[in-house]
């Protein structure tokens, strides 16, 4: 998916085939969660931009014009997750995982003290965000940072520079894991990110 896509109200494509991440994502996971949750986040935003003097507008001026304004808390809320699951698409793919490299290992390297280190903090990160939300690997003041987002926050409205997401709402994982988020996590790191796409957020 290209930068574009993310900045439109739409349901993307799947990068990849319904079946594709199995085992650590099942096909059926996967279709409930694009097909079911995604689109139903993409329609509300429709509904709740027509006729207003947000329609028309691309996806991510709704979500800043929208946030932290509780008149359009609901508007907010779809919007930010039609981002935040189109984001989290890219940052998996089949065979993924393992450590990145180039620009992105020398950064990792410097700013957590090694890819272990990193794994360990993101995966602590999401283990331990209460309820429902996202954990990501952002770009601010030139730094890597992890930052916990809770239900449809996002980093985009902070001025950070998204590089990976994970969702940790239990419909990214019930289904294979139910209760047990941590190995959905371990697994997700281990075996799906797409580094290639985080790389290229580094611009």
């Amino acid at each position: 998916m290209s930068k574009i896509k993310l900045n439109t109200i739409t349901l993307p494509d799947l990068p990849y085939a319904i079946d594709a991440l199995e085992p650590v994502i099942s096909a059926e996971t996967l279709k409930f969660h694009h097909s079911k949750h995604h689109k139903a986040y993409v329609e509300n935003t429709a509904r709740l931009i027509e006729g207003t003097d947000f329609e028309g507008e691309e996806l991510l001026t709704v979500i800043n014009r929208s946030a932290g304004d509780p008149a359009h808390a609901a508007l907010f809320n779809n919007a930010a997750q039609v981002y935040n699951h189109s984001f989290y698409w890219q940052c998996m793919k089949p065979n993924g995982g393992g450590e990145p490299e180039g620009d992105l290992a020398l950064r990792i390297e410097a700013d957590f003290g090694g890819y272990e280190k990193f794994s360990e903090t993101f995966i602590e990160a999401a283990t331990t965000l209460f309820g429902s939300g996202w954990v990501w690997l952002v770009l601010h003041n030139s730094k890597l940072e992890i930052l916990k987002t809770t239900n449809a926050d996002t980093p985009i409205i902070y001025g950070h520079t998204p590089l990976l997401t994970v969702d940790v709402w239990e419909h990214a994982y019930y289904i294979d894991y139910r209760n047990r988020r941590p190995e959905y996590l371990r697994l997700w790191v281990e075996k799906l990110i797409n580094w290639d796409f985080v790389n290229s957020n580094l611009g």
